[in-house]
Formats: C-alpha cells, structure tokens, sequence
C-alpha cells in the first residue's frame, strides 16, 4: 500500500499541474510551491535552532496558534517556521509575523520530504490535528527528530483502524506524542498499541478564550445596534440564506441582524442585500451615511472582523450546516455566552455535536425550525439566558489545554 501511495502522489502531482491552469484555487495549490525551496534556502542558515509546526488550513492555524505564540514567547532565539497544506490557509496567512518563514508544505514525496527537513532542519516539529504524511513522517523519524501531534482526533473510520491500514499506522510511530482531544482518540490508538499519548482537549478553546481579553469594541456596530436585540448570523452560505433571509423579512421582532456572509465577491453580496426588504446596509458603504441605528440589517462585506462583531451579539447563527460546505466555528459565538443555532449537518464537529446534546446550541433543518427556535430565543429571556450559560460553561471548563502541551515542549526543547 505504501508502494500504491507514492505512486499515486506523482500521479496526482501531474494531474494537478494540469488542472491548475484551469482552477484558480488549485494553481494557488500548484504555483504556491515552486518556491518552497528557494525561500527556505534564503531563510534559514545551517546554525539557525528551528521549530517547524504544520497545519492543513486557517482552523488548524487557530488551534496550533497558542502553543506556536507560547513558544515564541519562551524561545525568542529559536526560528519559527510555519507550513499550510491549503491554499485557504496560506493565502490569509502569508504576511502573518507570527513565524519567520510561512510557506506551503511540499507535496508529500520521498524527495520532497528529504529536501524539505535539510533546508529546515527543525529540532521540534508540530503537526496539528489531522495531518499525517507519510514520507514526512518517515524521513523525521529516521533523522531522529522530536516530533509531535496536538489537538488531534480520531474516528474509527479512519485508515489507521482497518485492517489493510498498517503502513498509515507506521506512521503514526514517528510521533513521540500524541495529544488527542478525547478519551475516544485515546482508545482508538491503545486499540492499534499506540501509547505514548495524552488527553489534553482542543487548543481552540485556549484560542476563543484569548477573544475575551482582547478590545472587541467596533463603534460603528455599537451604532448600528443601538441597545437593540441583536442576531449575527456568521459565515453563512446560500443554503443557509435561503433559511433566514425569509425570516428577517417577515419578523416583527425589534432585532437587528448582522449577516457576515462567507462569500463578499460583491455580485453575490448584492444578490444577498437585494433579497431582504428591511433597511440594510453594507459594511463598505457605512461611510455615506451618519446614523446607522436607522438600518435594521447590516451585511458585513469585509473579513478580519467577524469575532469582535460577535461580541455585540444576543443571539448568533453559525453557517455551513445546512449545505455540504461543512460547518464554521462555533466556538467563537459561544465564548461569549450566547445562544448558537447551527443548520442540520454538524456530525464530526466535535464541539458542535457536545454542544448540541448538551442544549447550548440548537440545530434546525428548515424554516419552520429556524423560525419556531429563534422566536422561542426573542421571546423567553430565561430560556435564552440559560441556553447561553451552557455555552459559557463549556468553553470556559475545556480550557488549559495548551498548558498540558507546552510543559511536555518544555522538557524537549531543554534537552
């Protein structure tokens, strides 16, 4: 199988080169990486003390974050490189200063990994949450390097837990630790004779904790709030559109709705904006105007800003779980004590499915649904306040995980 594997990267790797002169995302993917080499070659110097951390996307970004801040923090001599496997990751990500070199992660061939880990020649590596690649991983382990897995999650579906799995559970040796989410992951790995692991829960909850302490203050949306009810509905899609555009038109509730899309290309912020009939207003055309409080729906048609906008929230919505798109942090909602509606499709988001069967967020699969939940919501304080405490509490009782990570880092690194 391991044979099959590699064969099958090169594959891939040829195909996609084709298919990037096609697709914008993937000559992203494909011409991003041209340059890995180059920059590491003029970035790094051979006596340069480096730790490598690796993420798929933005969502692992945030969950490697506080242990990569952590770090830098302690070891400000050492050299930080940080490596995105997604397009979605690195084009955000960068201009970032959080590390001294950001780049893409080669594909994962036998050369490409043995290039990379000389350039780098990382004495910690960090892979967060679901990253296994075997080439790399094989290469650290024969170099001997401390290498580890934080905020991981396994599901029994997973390759490592098959029977034709055993060249992916290899792999899984090359880590010197392995710190999982829950006890599920811890046992799914006893069950495969894989030990050496922890249980110290999801680092996003250190990372939505840090919001609180953070000036979330936005005068322009204090504005528009004006003391009123307000529901924010977060990185929504059309699927999830088609759910409460309807509701926002024919509510006589006295809310205000802040809509942050997920796609701002501006033909579909208009299509959006078109669609509702209460007063609304853009977030990129605030400025012509000098009372906001007048509009009932602000669309937020920028990034960047979305976590401070719900701080402003009473009630919020987390888009992605009524299409096939997957569903988009809810933790950052919930932070703040408040009431999280999500669509129909949340299996294998943890947090979201805790959240749910403890009755801090509240699922919905259809109009009819959204619309009896958010009037229940609107209309009984007490229901919304004890909805929102829940969410609270379990932010709050989840945290410390990177604490658990960074003293087990600590001993490594002294060594």
């Amino acid at each position: 199988m391991y044979f099959i594997y590699n064969i099958l990267v090169h594959v891939a790797s040829f195909f996609l080169r084709i298919i990037a002169k096609f697709n914008t995302k993937l000559g992203l993917f494909v011409h991003g990486r041209k340059t890995v080499f180059q920059t590491l070659a003029a970035q790094i110097s051979a006596t340069d003390k480096v730790i490598w951390f690796h993420t798929a996307s933005l969502g692992e970004y945030e969950q490697g974050l506080p242990v990569l801040e952590a770090l830098k923090t302690k070891y400000p001599k050492h050299k930080f490189v940080l490596t995105f496997f997604s397009p979605s990751g690195y084009e955000v990500k960068k201009n970032s200063d959080v590390a001294d070199v950001i780049t893409y992660l080669p594909l994962d061939t036998k050369t490409n990994a043995r290039k990379f880990i000389k350039l780098v020649h990382p004495e910690l590596v960090v892979f967060v949450k679901y990253e296994f690649w075997p080439n790399y991983l094989a290469e650290l382990k024969k170099q001997h390097i401390h290498t580890i897995s934080i905020s991981t999650i396994f599901r029994k579906s997973q390759v490592f837990f098959k029977f034709y799995g055993g060249w992916m559970r290899k792999s899984l040796h090359a880590f010197q630790h392995i710190f999982v989410q829950d006890k599920t992951s811890q046992q799914l790995l006893n069950s495969i004779h894989y030990t050496d692991v922890t249980i110290s829960g999801d680092t996003r909850f250190d990372r939505v904790l840090e919001i609180l302490e953070r000036d979330n203050s936005l005068s322009f949306i204090k504005e528009f709030k004006d003391n009123k009810t307000t529901i924010v509905i977060g990185s929504s899609w059309a699927e999830d559109e088609a759910i409460f555009v309807s509701f926002i038109n024919v509510s006589t509730e006295n809310c205000k709705y802040i809509i942050a899309p997920h796609n701002i290309k501006q033909p579909e912020i208009q299509k959006l904006k078109s669609s509702i009939t209460k007063p609304s207003i853009l977030f990129s055309e605030k400025e012509k105007y000098t009372d906001l409080s007048q509009f009932d729906v602000f669309i937020v048609d920028t990034i960047g800003i979305l976590t401070k906008v719900y701080s402003y929230a009473d009630i919020a919505y987390v888009g992605g779980g009524m299409g096939s798109t997957g569903l988009h942090n809810t933790l950052e909602p919930a932070v703040f004590g408040i009431p999280v509606v999500i669509g129909k499709n949340y299996t294998g988001f943890k947090e979201a499915e805790d959240l749910v069967q403890l009755g801090g967020v509240l699922s919905i699969n259809s109009k009819a649904t959204f619309q009896q939940i958010v009037h229940q919501l609107l209309t009984d304080a007490a229901y919304k306040t004890s909805v929102g405490n829940i969410n609270h509490k379990y932010v709050h009782s989840n945290g410390n995980a990177s604490e658990k990570i960074l003293s087990y880092l600590s001993k490594i690194i002294a060594q």
